[in-house]
């Protein structure tokens, strides 16, 4: 199996400013407020591409599938910080899913080594793009300092 494999199966296309390559797999109905109840997404994320910093207004659960781990940076509202690594090694740290908190500013891309990663995402109520932020490198550099060598190379020009 190969990332164009993949690319072909599921019809994948380009995801609109953060980066990878996604389809949307499931939306449920609409709410009152225009939001799908929930949506899914199967993803697909290269070595020589990245999940650009970005947050949004409510929780994301991710899902590992197949491939190389995926490192996952998070930059929390209260100013913490930490690396989450979604892979099949579970009994050594790794997840297979993990749940983001809205408002939590997070940013990917494949472990170093690594070639590729196929994974899905998972929102209730669903994604719309006006619940979408897109992080600027200087801002969020400056407001965790301690990131400060990662934070630039997961982020992309407005």
């Amino acid at each position: 199996m190969t990332p164009e494999d993949l690319i072909a199966h599921y019809g994948l296309e380009p995801i609109p400013r953060e980066g990878g390559l996604f389809r949307q797999t499931w939306a449920g109905p609409g709410r009152p407020d225009g939001r799908p109840e929930g949506t899914a997404i199967v993803a697909l994320l290269t070595a020589d591409d990245f999940s650009a910093l970005h947050r949004l207004q409510t929780d994301e659960i991710w899902h590992f599938y197949r491939g190389d781990p995926l490192e996952l940076l998070l930059l929390a509202p209260d100013g913490s910080t930490g690396t989450v690594v979604l892979g099949p090694d579970v009994l050594h740290g790794q997840h297979v899913q993990f749940t983001v908190p809205a408002g939590t500013w997070m940013g990917g891309r494949v472990t170093e080594g690594g070639a590729w990663t196929l994974f899905g995402c998972t929102m209730a109520p669903g994604f719309t793009f006006e619940g979408y932020e897109h992080g600027d490198a200087a801002e969020l550099t400056a407001r965790f300092p301690a990131e400060a060598d990662k934070i630039p190379g997961l982020c992309r020009s407005r």
